[in-house]
């Protein structure tokens, strides 16, 4: 039906995305022209409206933009955490989902055409037996379970017909989207910005690089005691088709359910992965999604999807880790020179120091500064998000003198959406004992961190 296909022209696209920005404006400019008459109270609750509506209105032209858009909304995903008011976060999450979930519909048959043509033959000649049911919707494909001739039990992720195309048309107009963006996050570099998240998404659709960096990551955590990247078959991954090891295990939703200690567990291996690939690997997965990590029968958490990926310079790591210690022994004038010397300050001399430590320490003081067990939950997921980057923020005046790095944005997002991951499960640890270990190189103090301490271990000898 027309309806489920995907559409490519970029000038049906730039029509809706055109009247969206231009729209936003003029709410913008009337919300703040009526504000200098207003009390704070009602400064405020005006100020939420007009966020509450910028973000549907960028749920509904993403969602006028079928598989495409479910890249951007996923790039885009700060708003899922909690950038929009409190009484409204459950709704628009579920817009959100929706956007996520969404899929075009394509017929098997299709399908199958985009297999047979990248892998240069019959479906029955490369495979014992194939599940024509998809298992799962990515955002640009479906997967598959299949078996090979030798036995083994695969996930084969098969890229839409035309999405490529469609993918592409819709970054030429990610500047429109991100002008509404830059209303609500003020403290933004939006050409660089947009840059970096073209480029990242352009990786994303050839499937051939994103099983470069699965194989990357499998290779690092082959025999890991408690992570599992599931191993790439080569000779069956192409652009448009990927093949890997089919992995079981109980999914987010249901493990959200389980005991404490579980999800503390759970927790801890989320964080370790995420945050000890970027600060030990130098690479990391951009999608720190709940769909894509299972826990497996065996305890191991197994981590998929590798298409967003990011690599980092070693200079750029150690800058974060540099920031990091500074926030942590609250030394201002440190996260000053910091911050500054690395571009994140255009104007240094008009930023104090003490305001911003202040503003360092109630974004990424969870896991940088000492305070003991602290558990999260989507409450503070949702604090955070707003003091790191919203108007609503008690530190809106510090960061309207910041400029986010484009290197960095990648990063900036993981972290949030890893916290808010965490709130969800509303796991118990101390962060900041474990993010020493990557921090000072200090010992490891969990039962995990040992583990993981004798992993590397085994490694370097």
């Amino acid at each position: 039906m027309a309806r489920d296909r995907i559409p490519t022209s970029r000038v049906r696209r730039t029509a809706t995305l055109g009247r969206l920005a231009a729209g936003q404006a003029v709410r913008q400019a009337g919300t703040r022209a009526a504000n200098v008459a207003r009390s704070r109270e009602d400064a405020q609750a005006a100020l939420e409206r007009r966020h509450l509506e910028a973000a549907e209105q960028i749920v509904t032209a993403l969602g006028t933009m079928k598989g495409a858009a479910m890249k951007l909304g996923q790039v885009l995903s700060f708003l899922d955490v909690g950038l929009v008011p409190e009484e409204h976060r459950e709704e628009f999450q579920a817009k959100l989902a929706a956007l996520r979930d969404a899929a075009p519909k394509v017929s098997f048959k299709d399908m199958r055409k985009v297999i047979e043509q990248e892998l240069e033959d019959d479906l029955s000649e490369l495979f014992a037996a194939f599940d024509q049911e998809p298992i799962a919707a990515a955002s640009i494909g479906q997967v598959y379970r299949a078996t090979l001739h030798d036995g083994r039990d695969v996930a084969v992720k098969v890229q839409y017909p035309g999405v490529a195309a469609a993918v592409r048309a819709d970054m030429q107009n990610l500047g429109l989207i991100m002008r509404v963006v830059k209303r609500m996050t003020p403290g933004l570099d939006v050409k660089a910005v947009t840059e970096e998240i073209r480029l990242r998404i352009d990786e994303e659709l050839d499937y051939e690089l994103e099983a470069q960096n699965q194989r990357a990551l499998a290779r690092i955590f082959r025999g890991h005691p408690f992570i599992h990247v599931p191993d790439v078959v080569t000779r069956l991954s192409r652009e448009r088709v990927i093949v890997s090891e089919f992995v079981e295990g109980v999914g987010f939703e249901e493990l959200k359910g389980y005991p404490q200690a579980d999800r503390d567990r759970l927790g801890e291996i989320v964080f370790r992965f995420f945050f000890g690939c970027l600060l030990r690997h130098h690479q990391f997965s951009g999608d720190p999604h709940p769909g894509n990590f299972l826990l497996q029968p065996d305890g191991r958490v197994a981590f998929l999807d590798f298409g967003l990926f990011k690599r980092m310079v070693p200079e750029d790591v150690e800058s974060e880790l540099a920031v990091g210690r500074a926030v942590s022994e609250g030394d201002a004038v440190a996260v000053h020179a910091l911050l500054a010397s690395n571009g994140f300050l255009p104007a240094p001399e008009r930023m104090k120091p003490d305001e911003l430590l202040a503003f360092m320490q109630d974004t990424v003081g969870w896991y940088t500064c000492e305070g003991g067990e602290l558990q999260l939950t989507p409450e503070l997921a949702t604090r955070v998000a707003i003091e790191s980057s919203d108007p609503r923020s008690s530190h809106f005046r510090t960061m309207r003198h910041q400029d986010m790095r484009p290197e960095h944005l990648f990063t900036v997002r993981m972290q949030l959406l890893v916290l808010a991951v965490l709130g969800q499960l509303r796991a118990r640890a101390n962060w900041h004992r474990i993010a020493r270990e990557w921090m000072y190189g200090e010992p490891a103090v969990t039962e995990l961190g040992r583990l993981e301490e004798e992993f590397y271990g085994r490694i370097a000898a």
